[in-house]
């Protein structure tokens, strides 16, 4: 873990903690630097010392870099009530808030997500040689330093309450940036009721990100989706998704907007219509994972939606076995839904999954801290999955048994 993010657990010692110690240092190593200017250039030395003064007393103070409380805190002041940034971010405080951060009605699937994970424990295993479990991946000739993608979020007015303090740019800015600070990957949302321009807006961080970034599309009309592709094709994004869960939103759509299922042929059009990777979000059973693979799509997202769209859905960890029975091997399967800590992580790579995407963690890391608290949280996150494979005996996230589950 960071030397930022252990600060708090600062070692007391012979009346002096070890924080007073360098903050001690600095002023000395300040005044230091300030007698060592006399023998420059008077202009440059003056302002010289000025400035390692002013380095040295930064340090002393943490160097400004943000911790992961103080993070949420600021998304705790930003998005109350919208979101309280609850200890334990259950789906309890905010079932049926949609729009809003919960789940829909009685926000039972939201719920479902965490309790699917919790049924699964971790096999503790110290006989073995891993030492420096491996993290990284390649997803579709991309890079990443870990199984951990942002999850598809946007609406910082109507689902995060941000109306006037965090706007769509600087939102998508946090997410994107900070998973690239992290070596990873972060989506560009596509939202409902959202005219082409804003996308168009949206993907131009993708394309700042050049390659490191990805898009989804909504499940709107046909033409509109190859109009959006074209449009993702010129970012140099990897893959694309279409979360075609949020055909249960048809009822939120504006005039003249549109979202609903897919059929099969539609499907084929639409990985026909493109060179990219195509993944299908919302996938929830083993029969619709076979569809997706039969339509050509390169990878499903197996997916709930967070529980914000049908209510009494199992959770995915729950569904995630049968599916990866069918297709894992033959196409990507990525899952989300409940993953809050590192071994969460773990156990949905032992039920099948290739990776997983993060939602509402990542959403508070954007917002209380742009992209150094998106980075702040994934950084977590790795840490605690690498502490979950070193005490499994799981040397690889590619090679992830099935049988380190209790």
């Amino acid at each position: 873990m960071s030397e930022e993010l252990i600060e708090s657990a600062e070692q007391e010692g012979a009346g002096v903690s070890r924080r007073n110690f360098i903050k001690t240092a600095a002023v000395v190593g300040a005044s230091v630097l300030a007698v060592q200017a006399v023998g420059r250039t008077e202009a440059h030395a003056a302002e010289d010392a000025k400035k390692e003064a002013k380095a040295a007393s930064a340090a002393a103070a943490g160097g400004g870099a943000k911790k992961l409380s103080d993070v949420l805190k600021v998304a705790r002041e930003k998005m109350y009530p919208r979101c309280r940034v609850c200890p334990e971010c259950d789906g309890v405080a905010c079932s049926g808030e949609v729009p809003g951060m919960g789940g829909i009605d009685s926000g039972r699937a939201f719920r479902n997500n965490l309790q699917a994970l919790a049924k699964y424990d971790l096999k503790m295993r110290t006989f073995h040689d891993v030492k420096k479990p491996d993290t990284t991946l390649t997803l579709f000739g991309a890079k990443l330093s870990m199984p951990i993608l942002s999850g598809v979020t946007g609406g910082v007015t109507y689902n995060m309450g941000l109306g006037g303090k965090v706007g769509e740019e600087e939102y998508a800015e946090g997410i994107i940036g900070g998973c690239v600070l992290a070596g990873t990957l972060g989506f560009a949302a596509d939202g409902i009721g959202d005219p082409l321009s804003v996308y168009e807006t949206r993907l131009k961080t993708v394309a700042k990100y050049r390659g490191k970034a990805v898009a989804q599309i909504k499940p709107r009309t046909q033409a509109e989706i190859i109009e959006r592709i074209r449009l993702i094709e010129q970012t140099g994004a990897p893959f694309f998704a279409i979360d075609i869960d949020s055909a249960g939103r048809a009822g939120r759509a504006l005039p003249g907007k549109t979202v609903e299922p897919k059929t099969l042929k539609q499907l084929r059009e639409i990985a026909k219509s493109t060179k990219l990777p195509f993944l299908i979000k919302g996938v929830m059973t083993p029969e619709e994972a076979l569809m997706a693979l039969e339509a050509g799509a390169a990878g499903i997202v197996v997916s709930n939606h967070g529980g914000r769209v049908l209510d009494h859905t199992p959770g995915t960890a729950q569904v995630l076995p049968a599916i990866a029975d069918k297709v894992k091997g033959r196409m990507i399967i990525l899952a989300d839904g409940g993953v809050r800590y590192g071994a969460d992580v773990l156990k949905m790579l032992a039920l099948g999954a290739n990776a997983v995407l993060v939602g509402r963690p990542l959403v508070r890391g954007s917002v209380g801290g742009g992209a150094e608290g998106v980075a702040l949280m994934l950084k977590k996150l790795q840490d605690e999955l690498v502490v979950a494979m070193t005490i499994t005996g799981t040397a690889d996230v590619k090679k992830v048994s099935r049988n380190i589950l209790a």
